[in-house]
């Protein structure tokens, strides 16, 4: 059988990117189908997004390259707060296994038979009540920061850490026990805020005040700093994540995303040129056809078909659907597929369709058990060994992918 092959790319796929895909995909098909026409729809440049105003929309964003060095230097001071409590959060333990570090270093296991000062620490952390009284200030502050369910599994995880068991084993003296109960305490609250990250709501000072309760009860002053662990933990936190720092990195974070997010994020709201030229270069194909979509290529393939059929203008040269890591199926379950109303099934006309996936590929989903109705579809599972992102691409250098394609299309002859 005389076969035409249309192929067409992906999310964040331009000109460049493109031709050296396709030359792959031209010269593996050739290799299976020599008799066929092998030809490409390349949408990039007339379909893909781009910023109309040159990220005017993202804040901070600067035209010129500042130094990242020379951005930190100039962090306000309510920029260094967030970015401490910014490093709490992904590690609320940190403050306190460093504190552990720098005690025993100093000799802070002090004199033999003479109890360390921060086990007084550890004494009071164990008999903080783990459900505070109902006429508690910090009750009440829990439970009007919706923190008040993570409470005590925050003071467990807490106690019974490594971090904390060694701090207070480490601090012999009086003031470091107080730097170990303030550590303790912001060490608690991170770990409530960590814990309820989405149902938390809480401000700055609701945040600090529940650290000034905590700290107090374990027996130290002061919500501040823990001195000599803040001067090492401030500067990672301002290299990680100042204001001056995130304004650095978000600029060229979010203009690299655009050719994929912004691909993607178009089509949805602005999709019918980009399915209207398909249509147009697919009816225009006279010998029976089997279109290949990459990824979104495969969203507005399949959106084509569906629409053409729900219009009972069925496309009758496409013989044979491919997509390939295609997020099809899961846009239908959130019934925000474009080609297809939701929970409809597919319509009897639309044609044979191979789905192919990497359980791996973040991006690729499994078609049979939505359109289990549908007999004319079928997933096939390849495997290229690769973590995502790399493996959303890595499918068109599997045999696999081309010896299902090879054997779909004899099942149709």
């Amino acid at each position: 059988m005389h076969m035409r092959f249309v192929f067409v790319h992906g999310t964040g796929v331009r000109r460049k990117q493109h031709d050296r895909l396709f030359g792959l995909v031209k010269e593996r098909l050739a290799a299976r189908f020599p008799e066929s026409e092998i030809t490409s729809y390349y949408w990039g440049d007339d379909h893909g997004a781009t910023l109309a105003f040159s990220g005017a929309s993202v804040p901070g964003l600067r035209s010129g390259r500042a130094s990242r060095a020379d951005s930190l230097a100039t962090a306000p001071p309510l920029d260094l707060e967030v970015s401490e409590w910014q490093l709490l959060l992904t590690d609320p333990l940190c403050e306190l296994r460093l504190l552990a570090e720098i005690a025993a270093d100093d000799g802070g296991l002090g004199m033999p038979g003479v109890r360390a000062s921060g086990l007084e620490v550890a004494d009071r952390m164990a008999a903080l009540p783990r459900r505070p009284a109902a006429d508690d200030e910090l009750a009440e502050l829990l439970k009007s920061t919706s923190l008040n369910d993570a409470y005590e599994p925050a003071l467990d995880a807490v106690s019974h850490s490594e971090e904390f068991e060694e701090a207070c084993a480490a601090a012999s003296d009086q003031a470091t026990a107080r730097e170990v109960a303030a550590a303790t305490g912001r060490a608690v609250v991170a770990q409530l805020l960590a814990d309820s990250t989405e149902s938390a709501l809480c401000t700055g000072g609701e945040r600090d005040r529940l650290v000034d309760i905590v700290t107090s009860r374990l027996g130290g002053t002061g919500r501040g700093r823990v001195g000599r662990v803040g001067s090492v933990l401030l500067r990672l936190a301002m290299r990680l994540t100042t204001q001056p720092a995130l304004d650095h990195w978000r600029g060229p974070i979010t203009t690299g995303s655009v050719p994929a997010l912004g691909d993607i994020l178009r089509y949805q709201a602005r999709g019918g040129p980009l399915r209207d030229s398909l249509t147009q270069h697919v009816t225009a194909l006279e010998a029976p056809t089997v279109v290949l979509g990459h990824s979104l290529g495969g969203i507005a393939l399949f959106d084509v078909l569906a629409l053409a059929s729900i219009r009972q203008e069925p496309l009758h040269n496409v013989r044979l659907l491919v997509t390939v890591g295609s997020q099809a199926p899961f846009l239908h379950e959130l019934g925000a597929l474009t080609g297809l109303p939701p929970g409809a099934s597919l319509p009897p006309s639309f044609p044979r369709w191979l789905n192919i996936y990497d359980r791996k590929d973040l991006l690729a989903y499994q078609a049979k058990p939505v359109f289990a109705q549908g007999a004319q579809v079928t997933d096939h599972e390849v495997a290229s060994r690769q973590p995502f992102p790399v493996c959303h691409s890595a499918y068109w250098k599997l045999d696999d992918v081309y010896d299902r394609i090879a054997k779909e299309i004899e099942a149709l002859g």
